[in-house]
């Protein structure tokens, strides 16, 4: 009995002359759609990635703190300060690979191989959807490159950008399945593949599920189903993708998910997410390159010589809708619309067809992609090493904390809309990484975070976002004056300012004791060492609590 195939994309009438061109007899390759160029252009995506010793990303500092405590959990000095628990949450990805990988070549290399290698994900996945839907990469999907560099990488998502580069490769997969393989091969690969992208980011699961979701819809379609029957169609082929609600509610290790949801249909702050996916360091540069594509998108749309591919034309529609309804806040979460935005618009370039016959059109269009990639590196990798550089200079405090101490963390935190931020939000994670201390910028949302800080005493100095000082101007910062005169003494062995004049930190018991062209150092006179600490931290004759200020 012949193998039962899925009505597919092999039998849509323009899709099968794609796939035919694809692995039938067919022309010789342009230079842009050979394997070579594939694979030269995923490595070309580490470049900004190589001179910084740690990537330069917002949040980074703040993981590798974390990779620090679940690699140490149960041991001091570490234990006294966090305690892990653990279960399975889907906010683990790189964690599991850093950890894995940190006893062959040590936690901080471990951390930079791992998230080095994420755009380099990306952008392969994105080439293979291209070809997978188009038969060839068409010279407009060079286009949708630096989006792997989007406002969600640099923000520091490290395991929502893998989940979304996996999910990304689950679609491509999806659609090479529907061609080759029967359909009960893809119901029983892709319930285990869901698994481990919901294990890596649930957000970025979610995104995989919504986007096959409009894959398989659109294949249908293109079948001839109306449009309900397909969505009748489509829908128990996902089911099997939904095994991660179950892993949750069976493993999640008693914690529920805790914190603000808000920010609902804010047309403001939509418009303002559309114009920073691209958000590095330089505003007017940063904001006309994603405008070169928003216009692309909207010229292939209302083009007669472009046009779009249904297959990911109708999942990028429902990333876009998604992006419209999903709030800004989810359960603590942040900026949970916005990282559904720039997959979406990689979606909407690669499914641009260019017009059959007209090479002088595609060549072009090649050469003007190939250079808006090439430009987004070059700028990027500037970028990134002024940030190193910045980053660098603001770590030159951390030798003078005594390993295992506690220390409050304040950051002198730019608005939200300060387009050059320094990324020196969670840079006390690496002092944790490095000095095994205790600060207040570890994340602690039950349900999100496998660690939780055991100084009570300390709250609300305890946990992010406790170390961010905001601008007056910025509704619900903290104060700084107020922290400096309220900190628990009793939990806290240092206090770090970065990012405030010399001189900012008022208080009758700090004294200056250290200082360089960066950083001043004071103590907190007359305490004695706190009881309970461990021997190795008296090995440091640094004086015992200083206020540094970067």
């Amino acid at each position: 009995m012949p193998k039962r195939r899925d009505p597919s994309l092999a039998e849509a009438p323009v899709a099968a002359a794609n796939i035919a061109t694809a692995f039938g007899d067919r022309p010789a390759a342009r230079w842009w759609q050979s394997r070579s160029i594939a694979i030269l252009f995923a490595l070309l995506a580490i470049v900004p990635l190589l001179y910084p010793a740690i990537p330069p990303l917002t949040d980074l500092p703040g993981h590798i703190g974390r990779f620090r405590i679940l690699a140490e959990a149960g041991r001091e000095p570490l234990a006294q300060h966090y305690a892990v628990r653990w279960a399975l949450i889907g906010n683990l990805g790189v964690d599991g690979l850093v950890l894995a990988l940190a006893p062959l070549i040590g936690l901080e290399p471990a951390a930079r191989v791992v998230v080095l290698l994420i755009p380099a994900l990306v952008v392969a996945a994105m080439l293979w959807l291209a070809r997978e839907v188009h038969g060839r990469i068409p010279p407009t999907a060079l286009m949708a490159l630096p989006l792997a560099y989007a406002a969600p990488f640099q923000l520091g998502f490290v395991n929502f950008s893998l989940a979304s580069g996996l999910a990304i490769a689950g679609v491509a997969l999806w659609l090479r399945l529907s061609r080759r393989a029967p359909v009960w091969v893809r119901v029983a690969l892709f319930g285990p593949l869901a698994c481990a992208v919901w294990l890596c980011h649930s957000f970025g699961w979610a995104m995989l599920g919504l986007f096959v979701f409009g894959a398989e819809w659109a294949q249908r379609r293109s079948c001839g189903k109306s449009r309900l029957r397909a969505a009748m169609a489509a829908a128990p082929m996902c089911l099997p993708m939904m095994m991660p609600v179950v892993l949750a509610a069976l493993w999640a290790g008693g914690d529920r998910l805790a914190g603000s949801t808000g920010m609902w249909f804010n047309a403001p702050l939509k418009l303002y997410w559309a114009m920073s996916v691209l958000r590095e360091r330089w505003q007017v540069y940063d904001i006309a390159c994603i405008a070169v594509i928003w216009v692309l998108i909207a010229v292939a749309a209302r083009s007669r010589r472009l046009s779009l591919s249904p297959v990911l034309a109708v999942p990028a529609t429902l990333g876009g809708l998604a992006f419209l309804a999903l709030p800004a806040f989810y359960a603590g979460a942040s900026c949970v619309d916005m990282r559904m935005l720039p997959m979406t618009l990689a979606l909407a370039v690669l499914a641009i067809r260019a017009p059959s016959g007209e090479d002088r059109l595609a060549g072009r269009l090649a050469v003007l992609s190939t250079g808006f990639f090439a430009m987004r590196l070059l700028t990027s990798t500037l970028a990134f090493a002024l940030f190193a550089r910045e980053q660098a200079a603001a770590l030159r405090a951390v030798d003078v904390f005594r390993e295992g101490a506690a220390v409050l963390v304040l950051v002198n935190e730019p608005a939200a809309d300060n387009w050059g931020n320094p990324r020196l939000s969670h840079i006390a994670g690496l002092a944790t990484a490095r000095r095994r201390v205790f600060t207040n910028e570890q994340w602690a949302l039950p349900g999100q975070q496998l660690v939780h800080p055991r100084h009570p005493r300390a709250a609300p100095y305890d946990r992010d976002p406790s170390q961010l000082i905001y601008p007056a101007t910025v509704r619900g910062g903290g104060d700084f004056d107020r922290a400096i005169a309220s900190f628990d003494r009793e939990t806290f062995d240092y206090v770090w300012t970065i990012g405030f004049a010399k001189g900012r930190a008022h208080a009758t018991d700090l004294a200056r004791v250290w200082s360089d062209d960066r950083s001043l150092a004071v103590t907190l006179g007359g305490k004695p060492v706190a009881a309970g600490r461990t021997s190795r931290r008296r090995r440091f004759s640094a004086p015992e609590n200083l206020v540094l200020t970067t």
